[in-house]
Order: structure tokens, then C-alpha cells, then sequence
């Protein structure tokens, strides 16, 4: 079974993100040379280097010397093909090892979409790699509906009451952390979830019962949602996609559970209730 050498460098795109904060750490613990892609000039040093993925500055300088590559493309854009076939090329043209690109649960359901698209380009460039597809992260609630749940007690979402799979961020990166040093399962896609799918409801019980706070989920139209990411200043287009998903989430599509986790790491995904401990000063 091949696996990385540690003098190998390994570039890790949406570094200062949920899952690639993570994943830098993991890598440098296990003792693997990492370097950071950052779209902020002011953090460049000590292992972060500058891209601006929209644009493409920097991204040649952010390859070079690089052995393996972790790709994801952040949110906020809708054409995410757009933003990821650069980065795929250029780990191509570099001949890199490994890749290891992360996407969505349900990219491959659409052969159309950016996300698909730039799985199919990863697929037929020749690349030693892996595709991880991840369900929604339990660590949205103490990001992006962190603000509610904080002030109004409230997480309000056009969810309905259907179940999803959520996954624990940290599981996300102790498994790209293992496909990108370990070789021994290249050429997979993994759908990645947590141990059980839960309502947004029950997911409020659980922040509940951790914080003692009495948290409430609110089903609301999906037009309530696309006005306040407007009004956060998103761009349309992605708004457009994030009211779309979620309309894919309240159908029932973000329900099903995979052992992909347990597969690859030999132990279980982190459950809800592990996951609410583990954060509940966020919503404090």
C-alpha cells in the first residue's frame, strides 16, 4: 500500500475553513509538510501562500514544490467548475501525486452541474485521486445559523421537517487527511455522513438540551431565506443555488447514511449529541 513520504508537501485550498483548518492541523500532527492557500495578502507567511481562486492570481506560485493537493471550491460561488478546473489543471500540469477533491452529497446526481462537471474533469486527467462528497456540516450551526440560534433562540430554515445526515466537519478532515498521505483507496468517491439523519427540529433539541437554552427550529418559506442572503450581501447567483439545495434537502434527498467514514478511519462518525458538547459555548 503506497502512502506519502513526510518530506512531501501537501497544499490544502480553503485553508482557514472549517474543514481545511482542520485538516492542516491533522497533517502537521501526523508530521507532513502542509502549505495553506489564503486569499488574504496580509496572512502570507509561515506556511500560507496567496491565490485568488476567482481570478487565478497566484495560483501557479501556490503549486510549486507541491506533492498532493486537497481542492474544494469555498462558498459563495455557484459556478463551482469554474473555480476548481484551474486548480485541477495545474495539479495535472504538475504531475502531483495525489489529489483529493471535495465536493457535495448529491454532485454526481446531475451531470450538468459545476460540481459534477469538475468531478468528471478530476476523473479523466490521468491524477492519482479521491472525490469526498459530504453531507451538510453540523458546524453550520454554530456558523452560519449561529446568529439566530444566539439571539433569537431560533434556527429558521425552509427545511420542513425532513431529515438529514449531517456530518461532523472534523470527520471531513480526518478523512481527506488519510486519502491524501494514503493511496491504498484511490480512484473512489465517498459519500460521507454522520451515524444517524435527524430533523432540524431534533437538532435544536439537542443544542437545547447541551446549552439549556430552549432553542426552537422554524420552517419558513424559502423566499424568507433568499431575502436575508441577499440582504447579507451574497450574490444572486448563489443564493440561487443555496434556496435550490435546500429545496433538494426538504425533499428528502440529504437523508441517506453511508459507512464511508467508519470505512476509511476504523471508528464511528461523531454523533449530534457528541457534536453539541463539543461546541456549545458558540451559542452561549
Amino acid at each position: 500500500m503506497s502512502k506519502a513520504s513526510k518530506n512531501e508537501t501537501v497544499l490544502i485550498v480553503g485553508a482557514s475553513g472549517t474543514v481545511g483548518s482542520e485538516l492542516v492541523r491533522l497533517l502537521k500532527a501526523d508530521g507532513y509538510q502542509t502549505r495553506a492557500v489564503t486569499s488574504q495578502k496580509a496572512k502570507v507567511g509561515s506556511g500560507q501562500v496567496y491565490a485568488n481562486l476567482a481570478t487565478g492570481e497566484g495560483l501557479s506560485a501556490a503549486f510549486e514544490g507541491v506533492d498532493r493537493a486537497y481542492l474544494l471550491s469555498p462558498p459563495g460561488y455557484a459556478d463551482q467548475h469554474k473555480i476548481l478546473s484551474p486548480l485541477i489543471q495545474e495539479a495535472k500540469r504538475r504531475g502531483l501525486k495525489k489529489v483529493v477533491l471535495m465536493t457535495a452529497m448529491g454532485a454526481n446526481a446531475n451531470e450538468a452541474s459545476p460540481l459534477r462537471r469538475a468531478e468528471v474533469e478530476l476523473e479523466k486527467s490521468g491524477l492519482t485521486y479521491n472525490i469526498i462528497r459530504p453531507n451538510w456540516f453540523m458546524q453550520n450551526f454554530n456558523t452560519f445559523w449561529v446568529q439566530g440560534i444566539r439571539e433569537q433562540h431560533v434556527i429558521a430554515l425552509p427545511a420542513g421537517t425532513a431529515r438529514t445526515s449531517f456530518i461532523d466537519a472534523r470527520d471531513i478532515s480526518a478523512v481527506a487527511a488519510r486519502l491524501l498521505v494514503d493511496d491504498g483507496l484511490s480512484g473512489k468517491a465517498f459519500d460521507l455522513t454522520g451515524p444517524s439523519a435527524v430533523t432540524h427540529a431534533e437538532a435544536a433539541a439537542a443544542i437545547s438540551s447541551a446549552t439549556g437554552l430552549s432553542v426552537r427550529y422554524q420552517d419558513i418559506e424559502p423566499k424568507v431565506l433568499k431575502d436575508g442572503l441577499l440582504s447579507a450581501g451574497l450574490p444572486a447567483d448563489y443564493v440561487e443555488f443555496m434556496i435550490l439545495i435546500f429545496g433538494f434537502l426538504k425533499e428528502g434527498y440529504s437523508a441517506g447514511l453511508t459507512s464511508s467514514v467508519k470505512d476509511i478511519l476504523g471508528r464511528e462518525p461523531h454523533s449530534l449529541t457528541q457534536y453539541v458538547q463539543d461546541y456549545k459555548k458558540s451559542w452561549s
